[in-house]
């Protein structure tokens, strides 16, 4: 995590709603809901799985009058049930209107997130543009200029082409969209400045599809500016594609210290719950080591020497303990996010690798002892033997915990 902070880009810290996004502050997590906003019910309680699952900042659609209004009471309701997390409106083509009308969801919203590609168009673009700015102003709201490869900015990427088609040495088309989203953002960005924004209010992000292309844009914005970032795929897929997307991209920028703020943009499976997006995201983060939010569980993949389901039920049996108990411990044992445990399958590297974590247990493989060792800060605490070994290895692992990080 040190090699990580020298590592990482420096860029302004902003502040929404008391969170603090920006290079003195840790990388925040951050998803979106997917409900009509105008549901007050279905989008407080989606907001609520989501600010319990870890998101740190929450995005919401504000397309029209009714999701406006709704706003407002959305935030109180998520005060009752004492659920303190950011909100962000999403606006596009109209939100200048919808913040001009609906003054209660401008003071609401604790920041507005603009879609340079279309906030207006032609003639209009800079006067809507600089009325969703005025508004941020007025109610010391900061704002995400979030330019999309999907609905780009056409004048500007029309007026880059054809400089381009007339240069004496041509880019490929690929580069001229790369340039016209960066800047895209950092005109929109100096725009923003020129009506009275500063820059600890500004948060740039600049989302494709492919990874190759997001690695790219994100590379020159970290080069020409030192705006607080929010990184992500625009539309990551569904299941594992989706998830090896966002990390593969979002991997390689954190690594190169380029990121203040993550999405993965999961399209879930019908009725799938919503905080996968979260979880994934928290997973990449602690994975590099650059945030803990949950033990770790070194668990053995499996081979002919062991005996499958012993330890595959152990480990699911162990981890689900961790996401069902994490609620009430991060409360009563802070730094527990930071333990490290071990399920391992047989002799070969189990013995070893339970050394290695905080509490872990080496379970027989085929032909071995049936005698499953456990140990404990390195050193060898005890043996479990029998039909029992789960809830015993379960007891031990909480007993550490309690011993460990109970509060003093």
């Amino acid at each position: 995590m040190n090699h990580f902070r020298a590592l990482r880009r420096k860029s302004v810290d902003v502040d929404i709603g008391g969170l603090i996004i920006g290079s003195s502050a840790p990388i925040i997590v951050q998803s979106m809901t997917n409900t009509d906003t105008a549901d007050i019910s279905q989008t407080v309680n989606q907001i609520t799985q989501l600010a319990n699952a870890g998101s740190e900042l929450v995005r919401i659609t504000v397309d029209r009058n009714e999701a406006a209004k709704a706003v407002p009471h959305i935030r109180d309701q998520l005060a009752k049930r004492k659920i303190v997390i950011p909100i962000v409106g999403d606006f596009h083509y109209n939100g200048h209107t919808l913040l001009k009308e609906n003054p209660a969801c401008a003071e609401a919203l604790d920041k507005y997130r603009i879609n340079p590609g279309n906030v207006g168009f032609r003639n209009k673009k800079d006067l809507q543009f600089s009325e969703i700015i005025e508004k941020a102003l007025e109610y010391r709201k900061p704002v995400r200029i979030g330019v999309n490869g999907g609905s780009l900015d056409q004048a500007l990427l029309t007026h880059l082409m054809d400089k381009n088609a007339s240069s004496c040495n041509p880019q490929p088309a690929r580069v001229i969209v790369h340039e016209t989203i960066v800047q895209s953002a950092l005109l929109s960005a100096k725009r923003a400045i020129e009506l009275g924004l500063v820059s600890n209010r500004i948060i740039i992000s600049a989302k494709v599809s492919a990874i190759q292309d997001l690695i790219a844009i994100n590379y020159m914005l970290a080069q020409r500016c030192d705006f607080a970032l929010h990184v992500g795929l625009t539309e990551a897929g569904m299941g594992s594609k989706g998830i090896v997307a966002s990390s593969a991209a979002i991997g390689i920028l954190l690594q190169q210290g380029i990121g203040d703020t993550i999405r993965y943009s999961l399209t879930p499976s019908p009725g799938e719950n919503r905080t996968k997006e979260v979880h994934a995201a928290q997973e990449l983060l602690q994975t590099l080591g650059i945030r803990a939010f949950r033990p770790t569980i070194t668990a053995c993949p499996g081979c002919g020497r062991t005996t499958s389901e012993i330890f595959q039920k152990l480990a699911k049996e162990v981890q689900d303990m961790i996401r069902d108990r994490m609620p009430s411990w991060k409360n009563l044992y802070p730094g527990v996010e930071t333990l490290n445990l071990a399920v391992m399958g047989c002799i070969v590297n189990g013995p070893g690798e339970s050394k290695h974590a905080d509490v872990g247990i080496s379970l027989p493989g085929i032909g071995e002892h049936p005698a499953a060792p456990v140990f404990i800060d390195g050193k060898k605490a005890t043996t479990l033997r029998g039909y029992n070994i789960t809830t015993e290895f379960k007891d031990i692992i909480e007993r550490y915990i309690e011993r460990r990080f109970e509060k003093k």
